[in-house]
This record gives C-alpha cells, structure tokens and sequence, in this order.
C-alpha cells in the first residue's frame, strides 16, 4: 500500500534560503494573480495569497510561510489598497482586512505544520495501522 504525500513534489528544509527564496517567490506570483484580480474589479485585497501560504507551509515549512505572510502585509497595503503605491492611514474596513489576513494567515500555516509533520511520521513509518478501527465494536 502507498503512503499519502505529495507525490513528486520536492520539500525544501525550513531554515534554508532556498525556502524563504521560495517564500519570496511565492509572494510575487501571488501579487501578480492579485493585480489581474484587481484589474477585474475583485477587492478582496489578500484572497490570492492565502494559497500560496498555504502550499508554501507545507513545502517549506513555518519560517517561510511565516516570512511571506509578513512580506505580504505591507506589500498588499501599498500596491493594492487605494490610494494605489502609497502608505497612508488604514480605514477600518482595511485594517480589518489586514488583521483578518493575519488570523487566517496564522490559522493555515499551523495546520500546513501539522501536515508537514503528518508526511514525515507517515514516510519514517512510525505510523502504524491498528488491527481494529475505531468504529468497530468489539464487544
């Protein structure tokens, strides 16, 4: 039987610089699906980078993803939150926004962590499937 995993995906070791290049890389390819989101009229202002933060935690582990969630922020106020390409004061609805990003931002890197963590009990094989399931009742 094969494990689960990501099948032909390579994962990068977390501390490394090829995971925060990684990281970075992400970031802007997300910002350009963010720009043709912007250009059809969406505002949801960090919809595309929640994904890429995602797969990022499960490629290349916390730091990363925790590094492109904070090149995210200021990336996102400045280029898309109007006025376009200038820091000013966040109205409320923005700053909520952003603090809603940074909940959702720390809630899908943990369980890219624990997925992480998953792969790599299940490929060590320490893993092991019981002889009874849970539903069974063995009474």
């Amino acid at each position: 039987m094969r494990r689960a995993g990501l099948v032909g995906v390579s994962r990068v070791r977390p501390w490394s610089w090829q995971a925060f290049l990684l990281g970075f890389i992400v970031v802007a390819a997300s910002a350009a699906l963010q720009g043709i989101c912007v250009a059809l009229g969406v505002k949801l202002y960090f919809a595309a980078f929640l994904p890429g933060l995602f797969v990022l935690g499960i490629v290349a582990g916390t730091p990363a993803a925790v590094f492109a969630a904070v090149l995210t922020v200021p990336l996102v106020w400045w280029v898309f939150i109007p006025p376009f390409f200038a820091f000013t004061s966040l109205s409320a609805a923005n700053a909520d926004s952003v603090n809603f990003f940074c909940l959702l931002a720390v809630l899908l890197i943990g369980l890219a962590d624990l997925c992480r963590a998953t792969m790599t009990i299940n490929r060590s094989g320490r893993l092991k499937p019981s002889g009874e399931s849970a539903a069974t009742n063995s009474q």
